[in-house]
């Protein structure tokens, strides 16, 4: 099962993915870690230790920025959070390298439960990063609609089924 929740910031996305993936397995899932705090950024850092907390009873959790492929192997459950994260890491590939590894890792015979931040509902950002980034969020978010079973749009903790 492919899965994909979509929202905007604290909108609950990745509570209501973990909570999928707890139901969707009798073993212990991978929660895969996706942001590279090597900006030392300290807020992000209390970001991340909640995740950490929110999970560590329920989930075995795996640090991978780049590479999906490396981590994500066959007969196992995992949440991806977030690729919103993972596409910032990977700004310099273009996209068909990034559509690639995202459907070498939906042909695996495995669950796997994706959280993509929804920033395509504001303005065009003023410089080119930042709208490569909006840009290719929409693209890499239309791409798992169409490789994922089941997709759901979060808003304030509630999901709403979209697929």
């Amino acid at each position: 099962m492919k899965i994909l929740y979509f929202g905007g910031q604290k909108s609950g996305k990745s509570n209501l993915a973990s909570n999928k993936a707890i139901e969707l397995t009798t073993k212990r899932p991978y929660y895969v870690a996706t942001y590279d705090n090597s900006y030392n950024d300290s807020s992000m850092q209390q970001r991340i230790n909640k995740h950490i907390e929110d999970r560590i009873e329920s989930f075995d959790t795996i640090e991978e920025s780049h590479d999906l492929t490396a981590v994500i192997k066959e007969g196992n459950t995992y949440v991806i959070d977030c690729i919103s994260m993972w596409l910032f890491n990977n700004l310099q590939k273009n996209e068909e390298q990034l559509i690639t590894q995202l459907k070498a890792i939906c042909s695996l015979d495995t669950n796997i439960i994706f959280v993509l931040n929804d920033t395509n509902s504001g303005v065009i950002p003023m410089d080119k990063e930042s709208r490569r980034f909006v840009d290719m969020t929409g693209i890499i978010g239309q791409t798992l609609v169409n490789l994922c079973d089941e997709v759901y749009e979060a808003k304030f903790g509630l999901e709403i089924k979209r697929k």
